[in-house]
């Protein structure tokens, strides 16, 4: 009996904690990293300001919270990207950034987000490691795509720097001002830069003569 009401409350206190992560991004979504309180955050997680205290040192600890869980996230939904992506090297490098801009990275709630956790990490120690480690796995995941398409480490380590910077110059316009070029105009460009790459050019005429009509 004892061991199922331990269970419990361990279970309860994910379930709380959890909820008030969700409530931060959603309130970071709203109003932005100076527009959010812990009175606020508490009313949407449900939750006495009280119990924020219990869970997170302030509301900066919670933000980091946030922006950690939201980070792994997105590894998923890119790890899920390239696991769905059909053996070639160069179409799992391409599902592995093009997925930057299809749903659901491109809700424009999660720009919200992401501007608060930056403008955190300029101030915050423990945010700033989180967005360093962050970028790091992405760059580091992205170089050994490269390798696998035929680049050198040296030189798959600094274009992985160029496409992520690439990559997220894109989809920051994207979701700040759809209309500039849309979805498929950010996966032009992008295909625009991979093109320099001779397994991704002979990868992608392969696809645009599969999906031309025979004659």
């Amino acid at each position: 009996m004892l061991v199922a009401r331990q269970s419990f409350t361990r279970e309860a206190a994910d379930v709380r904690r959890v909820a008030l992560i969700e409530a931060t991004c959603a309130a970071l979504a709203e109003a932005g990293l100076a527009g959010i309180s812990v009175r606020s955050i508490c009313a949407r997680a449900g939750v006495s300001p009280g119990l924020l205290r219990h869970y997170f040192a302030g509301i900066d600890d919670l933000v980091c919270a946030a922006y950690a869980a939201t980070s792994a996230r997105m590894d998923a939904i890119f790890d899920a990207a390239i696991d769905a992506a059909a053996p070639d090297p160069s179409a799992r490098l391409y599902a592995y950034l093009t997925a930057s801009f299809r749903p659901p990275v491109t809700d424009p709630a999660l720009l919200g987000s992401w501007t608060g956790f930056w403008a955190l990490a300029r101030t915050n120690a423990r945010a700033a490691q989180i967005h360093r480690a962050g970028y790091a796995a992405y760059r580091a995941r992205l170089a050994g795509l490269l390798e696998a398409c035929g680049l050198a480490p040296n030189q798959a380590a600094r274009e992985a720097i160029a496409l992520t910077a690439l990559v997220d110059g894109l989809w920051l316009e994207l979701v700040l001002d759809p209309a500039t070029f849309g979805s498929k105009g950010a996966i032009a460009i992008l295909e625009q830069a991979l093109a320099t790459f001779s397994p991704v050019r002979k990868w992608r005429a392969r696809q645009d003569s599969n999906l031309r009509p025979p004659a």
